[in-house]
């Protein structure tokens, strides 16, 4: 599996990466890992690097991006934070991965079993973490769900993770004015998806 670079990002197209995310994810789960010299990567993407997407995730120890889309060094930036919520730190850097840099695409990826959704669920207050699980609760109040309010419920749990990424979609283009100029141009792409930390799957939302 070669390293990206200059040439071979600009000839992908959003559709082209989402395709790559895709073909990755389905090796990882039937344990079919591509071939890499990740030593030849470091040494390759030493004088710069030519990423073709752009992943934000939350910071949960099962779902790492180049793991669960089976990428090498230099494929993806990796955008983490509990939750996978939308700040402006978090867009500026996607503002700079797709202007700058080149990337293609950008996925917000949530996870079942999310310990960050589940305290937004329980209204958690702690600390700094407070602030945070204030990003998710918008997704909590927009769930509506026949059993409980709280963590206990999985079906309920398991929807607000899934509004909490398309509000993060929604959220990317309502306050990015460059990433919705590139979005309106199409000179990129925006995508929810869904990992389950069971299967190893990963579900991309339609648009």
């Amino acid at each position: 599996m070669r390293t990206q670079t200059k040439e071979t990002q600009s000839n992908l197209t959003p559709a082209k990466v989402l395709e790559i995310l895709k073909d990755g994810n389905k090796r990882f789960v039937n344990n079919l890992k591509a071939n890499r010299d990740l030593l030849k990567q470091v040494n390759e993407t030493s004088d710069g690097q030519h990423p073709f997407a752009v992943i934000l995730s939350c910071i949960d120890s099962r779902t790492s991006a180049e793991l669960v889309f089976d990428q090498g060094l230099g494929d993806i930036f990796s955008v983490r934070i509990a939750g996978n919520c939308v700040n402006e730190d978090i867009l500026g850097s996607m503002e700079f991965a797709c202007k700058v840099a080149g990337a293609k695409l950008v996925v917000v990826l949530g996870h079942t079993r999310c310990g960050a959704v589940k305290g937004a669920c329980d209204d958690v207050r702690m600390g700094n973490l407070t602030v945070l699980l204030n990003k998710i609760r918008p997704a909590v109040d927009d769930t509506r769900t026949l059993g409980e309010r709280n963590s206990a419920n999985d079906t309920f749990v398991e929807s607000v993770a899934l509004r909490n990424v398309e509000l993060a979609v929604e959220q990317i283009t309502q306050r990015s004015p460059i990433l919705k100029e590139m979005l309106t141009a199409g000179a990129i792409d925006l995508i929810g998806g869904m990992y389950d930390v069971q299967s190893g799957t990963v579900e991309f939302l339609q648009p």
